[in-house]
């Protein structure tokens, strides 16, 4: 039987029940996978009519969401309250958003669902309320964890014109700098090679490494970094049978013919990474979590507090999230 993908509800207050909404009613003409919404019924429903969209609403198991999908949209409760205004989170908020979350891994977990596609949540309204983590990937592989042991997970933004992989990620440049190592590179670039093989299909993925330094140190010149632990890093894996590159100039890596020759951009730090993508594919980039034993996609945005409830929010990315969740959870492994 086939199974539906679980979206979060992500921050309330946000344009996340926006582009819910927008998305299930493009689901024919786009011929969008089947998806339920973990959340409250009630805060959509007055969302829906906020923005004036005629969207049907079906409370339902995440066992009977996929035939429910065609003729409503489905949603699934958490139990929890959420009473945000749009662009106004409140008391609620936190509660709603991580309840959503946990609920999404367990039903992937459980195999009720194909993947978790999540909205985009506001990390200063979970950090007032007591949230610990960096972000989303990080509370993602704390819910994986098995027999007290975390996954590594590493974030990879996806288009169809570029994807990209940051090996440190939600750090200062220079605590990224400090962090940076040889065992590091290796440790991601096995996870990404591994996930393009079994979730993409890539029978023999090709990497480029970017260097740390302009113009990957310019031998020794610009910094040793790049001599000392990128290229190590990269001989090693070469070793292991790996198709990789680099280190290479980031700033040659991203133009067209360049982006031909690989089918990920491994980069030394989160804006050498996604400030590419973001220019290349900002309306159908993709954030997704490798490394954990289920699939996770987000569309590539925040929650945009300042159009939530007007109507302006495009679906667009989480339209892109939910076909590339539909199609790693189809894909055979190369």
């Amino acid at each position: 039987m086939a199974k539906p993908l679980a979206l979060t509800s992500g921050e309330p207050a946000g344009i996340g029940p926006d582009i819910t909404l927008k998305a299930w009613l493009h689901r024919h003409e786009l011929k969008l996978p089947a998806f339920y919404l973990l959340g409250d019924r009630e805060l959509l429903s007055a969302r829906a009519e906020a923005l004036g969209l005629k969207v049907r609403l079906a409370d339902v198991r995440a066992e009977d969401a996929f035939d429910a999908f065609a003729n409503a949209l489905p949603v699934v409760s958490t139990g929890q309250r959420a009473t945000a205004r749009p662009g106004q989170p409140d008391s609620t908020s936190a509660d709603a958003a991580l309840a959503s979350i946990r609920q999404a891994v367990g039903d992937v977990i459980a195999g009720r669902a194909s993947a978790v596609v999540t909205n985009p949540i506001a990390k200063s309204v979970l950090y007032r309320a007591g949230f610990r983590h960096p972000g989303h990937t990080e509370f993602l592989a704390e819910l994986a964890a098995k027999d007290g042991r975390m996954p590594q997970p590493v974030m990879m933004l996806w288009s169809p014109a570029l994807a990209v992989v940051p090996v440190t990620i939600h750090v200062a440049l220079s605590e990224a700098i400090a962090r940076l190592s040889s065992d590091l590179i290796v440790t991601t670039v096995r996870i990404v090679a591994a996930a393009l093989k079994t979730r993409f299909g890539l029978a023999k993925p090709r990497l480029a490494v970017s260097g740390l330094n302009p113009h990957a140190g310019e031998d020794g010149s610009l910094g040793s970094e790049d001599h000392t632990i990128v290229a190590p890093a990269v001989e090693m894996l070469r070793g292991e049978g790996i198709e990789i590159r680099g280190p290479l100039p980031a700033d040659t890596m991203f133009h067209d013919a360049a982006r031909r020759t690989y089918d990920c951009a491994i980069c030394m730090y989160h804006d050498q990474a996604l400030i590419p993508v973001k220019t290349l594919a900002f309306e159908d980039a993709v954030n997704v979590t490798l490394g954990l034993p289920f699939i996770r996609t987000s569309p590539d945005h925040g929650t945009a507090f300042d159009i939530a409830g007007t109507g302006r929010a495009s679906p667009s990315s989480l339209i892109a999230a939910l076909r590339l969740a539909a199609r790693m959870a189809a894909a055979k492994p190369a």
